[in-house]
């Protein structure tokens, strides 16, 4: 294992806030960090240049979606995931276990593996603890995710204690065909909404040496209150030279919360689907660019932000391509957005570094009227 791999740098003296800095093969990335999700190669309606300019230190694919299209032999073929989308900064993978997860109906999980159908075609799949390394060591990943088994909510203790077993000794079966000690490997903590469950998984993942470690099985339909509780329950027991990343975590209001309990990592299609779908993050809160009211409005989405949508277009222009379905539109709402999450970020960074993030979490959210 790389325990150099985590250098962990500024701690706050009243909260868990932490900078730290995540040494991978393609770069070093500052955390807390904001990963935009590139599932398929291609983080959706804006170029690897643009993602760049807007200070993106990392991006996620998806081992299960480039495992069946366009395969990652091909993708090996051609250099590697980094040369093939023309991104040449850390790459994250997800291991695909919660893609499986979410094709309940075509499923079946047992000791070897997951026996699926593809959402593409129907053909018939088995992916195993090998297989998913095997994958994302052909993509050339700066860090792989162990493969596990995503967890229902709300799902009974009895069941939640066998999943949480099989992914232990899944984890461990990841490590043993792990072949590219360069590459980092996470290991994904699991345990349902027990804490009980989430505490010894979280002992017998840090048992094993992976290079990091991931909470899954979370934002799956749990109340706040429930995916905090877990959270506490097992981020302290993660020794401080690793980091510790939230899966599909992502409301500008939870990343906030979970930096302030010590997390470094997360991800969510959140910023990208929600501008397509017409949802823009402000630093008052959220607007909908089709409402009516904003047809005559000349201001930009947001006067506090600096990004090129708000520096070169109006609501009212946002709402016209928007309500004409014009491919633009989901360019400029997806800058945007993502913008706000980079810079969100980049403050909470600057905020820990000086001391004063507990004042930045209040003042974050007194604007949404939140808490």
């Amino acid at each position: 294992m790389n325990r150099r791999a985590f250098l962990a740098k500024r701690q706050c003296s009243n909260t868990r806030a932490r900078t730290g800095r995540l040494l991978t093969r393609h770069g070093e990335i500052k955390t807390p960090v904001f990963m935009p999700v590139g599932t398929q190669a291609s983080v959706k309606a804006i170029s690897p240049g643009e993602l760049l300019a807007l200070g993106a230190h990392i991006i996620l694919g998806n081992t299960y979606h480039l495992y069946l299209r366009p395969g990652h032999e091909l993708i090996r073929a051609l250099g590697g995931l980094h040369r093939f989308m023309n991104w040449h900064r850390p790459i994250l993978t997800d291991s695909g276990g919660f893609q499986v997860y979410s094709l309940a109906p075509f499923r079946k999980i047992y000791e070897e593996g997951a026996l699926f159908r593809s959402h593409i075609d129907g053909s018939l799949h088995k992916l195993t603890p090998e297989l998913a390394i095997e994958v994302q060591e052909a993509l050339g990943s700066d860090i792989m995710m162990a493969l596990d088994t995503c967890i229902p909510y709300p799902c009974p203790e009895k069941e939640t204690e066998a999943a949480t077993d099989l992914t232990t000794r899944w984890a461990q079966r990841c490590l043993e065909a792990r072949t590219k000690p360069g590459l980092l490997l996470f290991g994904i903590i699991q345990g349902g909404m027990f804490r009980h469950l989430r505490i010894r998984h979280t002992e017998q993942l840090l048992g094993l040496g992976f290079d990091g470690y991931a909470l899954g099985g979370l934002s799956v339909g749990e109340p706040k209150e429930i995916l905090f509780e877990m959270i506490e329950c097992s981020r302290p027991l993660i020794p401080d030279h690793l980091p510790c990343y939230v899966m599909g975590v992502g409301t500008p209001e939870d990343m906030v919360e979970c930096v302030s309990m010590g997390i470094d990592m997360f991800d969510c299609v959140m910023p990208t689907r929600n501008a397509r779908n017409g949802m823009l993050f402000t630093s008052f809160g959220r607007i909908v660019i089709k409402n009516a009211r904003f047809a005559l409005d000349e201001s930009p989405i947001d006067p506090e932000c600096t990004c090129y949508t708000c520096r070169n277009y109006s609501r009212a222009y946002l709402r016209h391509l928007f309500m004409a379905r014009e491919l633009l539109s989901y360019r400029l709402n997806t800058i945007h957005n993502l913008h706000y999450y980079l810079n969100l970020l980049s403050e909470i960074r600057s905020a820990i570094e000086r001391d004063d993030f507990s004042t930045f979490r209040k003042n974050f959210f007194s604007m949404r009227n939140v808490r």
